[in-house]
C-alpha cells in the first residue's frame, strides 16, 4: 500500500465522523438526551484524530498522483488549501467536544452553551470538510469539474487533459 491509497483510506474518515457527529448531536438535541450529544462528542473527537493521518499522507499522495495525465498542480493545491483549513477545524472542534464533555460530566453550568457552540462549529467544519472532499475528488475526477460542460464534452482549452479533436459532435 502506498501513500496514495493510505490517503484515499483515511480522507473519508474525518469527512464522515463530521457529517455523523452533526446528525447525532441534531438528534441529541431533538430528543433531549445527553447520552446522545455525548456519543456526538466521542465521534467529534475521533474525527479530529483521523484527520491528522489523512493530512499527514497528502504529500505522499501528491507526489504519486501530479505526474497522472489531467492532473494539474491548480487542483491539488486547491485541495491542500482546503485541507489546511479543514484540518484546523477538525482539530478545534475535536478539542471543543472534550472540554464540553468533561463540563458535561461534572455537570457544569456552561455544558449546555459549549454543546451549543459545539454544533456551531461542527456546521463550519462540516462545510469545510465538503470544501476539502470536493477539491480532493477534482484531483482525479474530471466529471465533478466545473470546466466540464453539461453535455460531459470538456470546454475547448479547459486544460484537463483531454486532446485537441476529442470533443463529441452533439
Amino acid at each position: 500500500m502506498n501513500q496514495a491509497h493510505l490517503h484515499l483510506l483515511f480522507n473519508h474518515l474525518p469527512i464522515l465522523g463530521t457529517l455523523f457527529g452533526l446528525l447525532i448531536l441534531a438528534g441529541g438535541y431533538v430528543l433531549k438526551n445527553n447520552t446522545v450529544k455525548r456519543t456526538a462528542l466521542g465521534i467529534f473527537v475521533l474525527s479530529a484524530l483521523c484527520v491528522i493521518p489523512a493530512y499527514l499522507t497528502g504529500e505522499g499522495a501528491e507526489e504519486i498522483t501530479e505526474s497522472l495525465p489531467g492532473v494539474t498542480e491548480n487542483f491539488i493545491e486547491a485541495h491542500e488549501n482546503m485541507a489546511n483549513i479543514f484540518l484546523g477545524m477538525a482539530g478545534a472542534l475535536g478539542l471543543l467536544s472534550l472540554v464540553a464533555f468533561f463540563a458535561d460530566l461534572k455537570r457544569k453550568k456552561i455544558a449546555p452553551i459549549l454543546y451549543a457552540i459545539t454544533l456551531i462549529v461542527a456546521l463550519g467544519t462540516m462545510f469545510f470538510a465538503q470544501q476539502t472532499g470536493s477539491s480532493g475528488g477534482k484531483i482525479r475526477h474530471t466529471e465533478i469539474r466545473s470546466d466540464v460542460a453539461s453535455s460531459g464534452v470538456e470546454r475547448p482549452g479547459s486544460n484537463n487533459g483531454a486532446e485537441a479533436g476529442d470533443e463529441e459532435d452533439n
